[in-house]
């Protein structure tokens, strides 16, 4: 089993940028982290992979309200769990790292709070914790510049990149 390569996007708040599907070219799956917003974002994801997503705080009404808070998927041999909201817990803070590793997870995907933020967690768990948020994807708010993620998988190995838009 080789490399796995995934893309992850959220808080697209119904914005489906143009730069977005170039630069997710060849991913076997795709994650969408919540406020995915109305406007078919999910649908148009959809033509470039599978999309696994959850529903963030604004998918309050519609479609979008539908999709379940907390998902865990297997891929690429690792144990992903993705929602919207994640405090991300301080080193050594063990108490705040065991939902997830109640889930086995090797990496905590999660959006909500625009900026992107990668890192990885020590655990007793061979290659840790990686928690990964690939920032926004839809028009530009406050002054984050929007990006996206994209996740190399490998069983017991998570690598995480982040491309600005």
């Amino acid at each position: 089993m080789g490399v796995m390569l995934i893309g992850v996007v959220s808080d697209t708040h119904g914005f489906y940028d143009p730069r977005v599907p170039p630069l997710l070219k060849g991913v076997e799956h795709i994650l969408h982290a919540g406020d995915i917003g109305t406007g078919q974002i999910i649908e148009q994801l959809s033509e470039i992979a599978p999309v696994t997503a959850v529903r963030g705080n604004n998918d309050r009404e519609g479609p979008e309200s539908e999709f379940p808070e907390i998902e865990t998927l297997e891929l690429g041999g690792c144990r992903i769990y993705l929602t919207h909201i994640v405090k991300v817990p301080k080193d050594g803070d063990d108490a705040g790292l065991a939902p997830y590793l109640e889930h086995a997870a090797d990496a905590v995907v999660f959006g909500h709070s625009h900026m992107a933020f990668y890192e990885t967690r020590e655990t007793e768990h061979l290659g840790g914790l990686t928690f990964f948020n690939p920032g926004a994807a839809g028009k530009r708010r406050f002054k984050v510049v929007p990006s996206i993620g994209l996740l190399e998988l490998e069983p017991g190995r998570v690598e995480g990149r982040i491309l600005v838009l």
